[in-house]
């Protein structure tokens, strides 16, 4: 019954490659000259203006000595020398060159003190090449910035960002293994005041290219902080639209009134971490009930009016396996998942100090993520249906167009380096759950040149539309298409993204009601988007990546690469300790200790209901025993616990042995000395909290 539909419409799309080769000529002729909008000082780019890094290989970058950094950063923090060394001098940085080598994708890299490391950064050089052809470019120049972009190397230098991440608080209720910021063991308290958190949003919005971005109030546990719903109401009113929170979803989990609160404050998205299907595949977050958490919080957030993204740290050996269970549970949900964002694991934070062996078997690049796709859910080419999530550059150029020059913001753009991150996108049915890669039957590529041409005319709101409309007819083919897909469902897809016509899908402007959302919700289609984003750790790190980033820490001290932030130098160190609120011992004694969720605890919940469909099979499924079968470690505690238990069982040279060990290979220290940047000692303290209920 489908079928006359489906020929009515490729005679469509033959129609529209005949019409476009008389549009596309047109076009060329006489181009427009790209105007200058009202959220940026420099005019639009054509796109032989975009700058990109140099790619390809082999190749030389400018990267950092692990344990060069490790150390310069050490003498900051015990006040031997100034943290503005890091705005003039180079500290710590070495030439990097990437090259292949028996079939994969390496960074090789020689410091002369410290000698020779190498990591790899893709198992698949025809996807690696294909995401650096795939690059668009880089988004406008940031300008305007001079208070908030002034790092050294570190420093920004492309457009606004796509995600401004705050850290309300480095207090956590969990204690994880992997943690990239070390959350609970630092010896001190980070906590944004409201000052801060209005100050930083208010700087936010002050540079430009001043584009529509995401604001993510993160932590630590970012509903620990006493701001967090007055924090997701300002940045509403300041004029985000979408504002995020990444949780470990204990608090949603555990009252339904919280959630609504927190949707009513205007959060819309909930960023959920979440590492496996089934309590086995958590286990190593060493929270009894995770799972159920889990659930419960999807379960409060999504009847509240929040959308969920799972965010899954993907460590090999550890929960690699999960990735298909993960697409297949957004796959049986479709109502409820519409984004899932896979994190490769970055060696920083807690396991900065992985020993090679253990980082050489937990090693996960983007390529691994493309393969797992295919290989566990049978979808996915490679390279057909994975771009990098700069692709998207070329469509956001498109409705900048559109959105003409008296716009108050830019399009959220995404301009990072290509080795950033990734993403493959599923047509979802929600009433068959039928679910089809949209590259299957939409050329992306041959599309993004269209589009190209299009911009590069610079003809106005009207013609720039009709371009669009041409392009995807052209570069469609309904016969590949999921069964109740129609080319005006295509459409109305790309509309509602862009928001080209003005028609009303639902708001997501902060007067946006619970009917807006409801309206959003009742398309039959879920555009499933499955991204994955690799942060940098010191073995793999690549100042290209850094200038690009769109994933900027408002921080008291300026607006950081996420990667600068969390690892490189090590900005999160160095600023948290500046602007420390207390030391524990301090702050214990003004505010009691929170509830710690560790060892084994479970997290009281009032029901442990829910509505989702779950895979019996895959909830059931035990652990993961890759890198036990392998006798290697999982994680930096396991990794001490081993040297301890080894140092007891042998005699007195080899405990000696094994005690040098721990001081300069793992860098573990009896206490940790909390001493102010150039002054005083504030305390001595060490918290052991993995084993305890409370802090």
């Amino acid at each position: 019954m489908h079928k006359p539909r489906k020929y009515l419409e490729k005679g469509l799309t033959l129609t529209a490659q005949g019409a476009w080769s008389i549009f596309s000529t047109l076009n060329r002729i006489n181009p427009g000259k790209p105007f200058t909008p009202a959220w940026s000082d420099l005019p639009l780019q054509k796109s032989h203006q975009k700058v990109k890094p140099p790619l390809g290989w082999p190749r030389e970058t400018d990267s950092l000595c692990p344990v060069c950094v490790r150390e310069a950063r050490q003498e900051i923090l015990d006040g031997k020398r100034d943290y503005k060394i890091l705005l003039n001098e180079k500290v710590g940085e070495i030439k990097a060159s990437i090259l292949e080598r028996d079939g994969k994708i390496l960074m090789v890299k020689d410091c002369p003190v410290h000698g020779h490391f190498e990591d790899v950064m893709a198992m698949d050089p025809p996807f690696f090449k294909h995401l650096e052809e795939m690059f668009p470019g880089s988004d406008i120049r940031s300008h305007a910035d001079e208070k908030l972009h002034n790092h050294g190397s570190s420093t920004i230098k492309y457009g606004r960002g796509a995600v401004l991440t705050i850290d309300l608080t480095n207090r956590c209720n969990m204690m994880c293994d992997p943690c990239f910021m070390d959350a609970n063991q630092v010896g001190f308290v980070h906590e944004l005041s409201w000052e801060d958190i209005q100050t930083l949003l208010d700087n936010a919005i002050s540079i430009k290219p001043r584009r529509q971005m995401s604001v993510q109030f993160s932590g630590g546990e970012p509903t620990m902080s006493p701001h967090f719903l007055d924090a997701v109401r300002y940045a509403r009113k300041v004029g985000y639209t979408s504002v995020q929170a990444a949780t470990n979803g204990i608090e949603f989990a555990k009252s339904p009134e919280f959630a609504k609160a927190a949707a009513e404050a205007g959060l819309r998205y909930a960023y959920l971490q979440f590492d496996g299907i089934g309590n086995a595949a958590n286990a190593h977050r060493l929270v009894g009930n995770l799972f159920d958490v889990k659930l419960r919080a999807i379960e409060n957030l999504y009847n509240a009016g929040v959308d969920i993204v799972p965010v899954v740290t993907i460590v090999n050996g550890v929960n690699n396996e999960q990735v298909g269970r993960i697409i297949q549970f957004a796959l049986a949900n479709p109502k409820k998942i519409n984004f899932l964002s896979f994190q490769p694991v970055s060696f920083t934070g807690r396991d900065e100090e992985i020993t090679p062996e253990r980082r050489a078997a937990q090693r996960y690049t983007l390529s691994h993520l493309a393969h797992d796709v295919k290989n566990q859910m049978g979808i996915g080419e490679p390279v057909r249906d994975w771009f990098p999530i700069s692709f998207v550059g070329t469509f956001t150029d498109w409705a900048d167009i559109v959105h003409g020059p008296t716009a108050e913001w830019g399009n959220l753009t995404c301009g990072c380096h290509p080795n950033c991150g990734i993403g493959m996108a599923l047509m979802v049915d929600k009433e068959t759950k039928e679910a089809v890669p949209l590259t299957a039957f939409l050329d992306a590529s041959q599309l993004a040149l269209d589009i190209r041409q299009v911009n590069d005319a610079s003809r106005g709101k009207r013609l720039s539309m009709f371009g669009m409309a041409l392009a995807l007819l052209k570069n469609y083919d309904p016969f590949k298409a999921p069964t109740h897909f129609k080319v005006t469902d295509l459409m109305k897809k790309f509309d509602k993204t862009f928001g080209a016509t003005g028609r009303n899908y639902g708001k997501v402007t902060a007067d946006r009601t619970i009917e807006d959302i409801h309206l959003r919700r009742a398309d039959r289609w879920n555009f499933l988007f499955i991204a994955g984003m690799w942060f940098q750790d010191l073995f793999n790190y690549d100042f290209r990546r850094t200038e690009r980033c769109i994933i900027p820490y408002a921080t008291q001290e300026g607006e950081i690469s996420f990667c600068a932030y969390n690892t490189g130098i090590g900005w999160r160190n160095i600023i948290e300790k500046m602007h420390m609120t207390a030391t524990l011992t301090k702050w214990y004694e003004d505010h009691g200790r929170h509830e710690i969720f560790a060892g084994g605890k479970k997290v009281l919940l009032t029901t442990a209901d829910h509505s989702l469909v779950l895979d019996a099979e895959a909830v059931a499924a035990g652990k993961q025993t890759d890198l036990d079968d392998a006798g290697i470690a999982k994680t930096a505690r396991e990794e001490k616990m081993r040297a301890r238990a080894a140092a007891k069982q042998v005699d007195p040279e080899t405990q000696k042995m094994a005690e040098l060990y721990r001081q300069h290979v793992l860098k573990e220290q009896p206490t940790l000395k909390i001493q102010g940047l150039g002054g005083k000692k504030k305390s001595d303290v060490q918290e052991v909290l993995h084993d305890k209920a409370k802090i």
